[in-house]
């Protein structure tokens, strides 16, 4: 995988946590840095931890899944990606939850930081079967989410929520095309 894919990749995956920044956004009267900033080191970190995990989980296993690894890196970010346009097209827009948006909940964003990572935990497992260099790979991860969760709270705050079904619909075709693009290349139908 090559840092054009694992850019996009990246991206892709911080979609879900850009979605819930513009959320949180949304509900702020006025921009707080400091709930910005933090919100994006718990989305960050989640997204950064949980590739290591599953590249953990399935390096333990490469000698089972090896010869199809392919398969299973198209079938996990095929998955990935279209629960996120399942969830663009099928979830209520209900602009908030009625919390205090400008307030630190520690808490919350530790339960939104694990949800909005779980997607990350099974690209691990393909990163493990594609021999990818996991610190490099989770690293750009990690940032690129804090840069858009931090973004998401900003845009949320500024423009509303029309751009949160966007952003996760471009998500989940970014995953789903760069699983597309895995599993071509190794069945030898694309060379690039």
């Amino acid at each position: 995988m090559g840092l054009a894919e694992l850019v996009l990749l990246a991206v892709g995956l911080s979609m879900d946590a850009f979605a819930v920044s513009i959320c949180k956004g949304l509900g702020m009267k006025k921009i707080n840095l400091k709930v910005a900033v933090v919100l994006g080191l718990f989305f960050g970190g989640f997204q950064a931890g949980m590739p290591v995990i599953g590249w953990a989980l399935g390096s333990q296993f490469m000698g089972f899944i090896g010869p199809i690894d392919h398969w299973i890196a198209f079938i996990l970010l095929a998955f990935i990606g279209g629960k996120m346009l399942w969830e663009a097209f099928t979830e209520d827009e209900d602009g908030g939850d009625g919390k205090d948006a400008e307030k630190i909940d520690l808490g919350e964003y530790l339960i939104l930081a694990i949800a909005t990572s779980i997607d990350a935990l099974a690209v691990g497992i393909s990163f493990a079967a594609l021999s990818v260099d996991i610190v490099p790979a989770v690293s750009l991860i990690g940032v690129t989410t804090f840069i858009f969760s931090v973004a998401g709270v900003a845009i949320g705050h500024t423009f509303g929520a029309r751009y949160e079904k966007p952003a996760t619909i471009v998500g989940g075709v970014v995953l789903i095309l760069i699983g597309l693009k895995i599993l071509l290349e190794h069945l030898g139908i694309l060379a690039i």
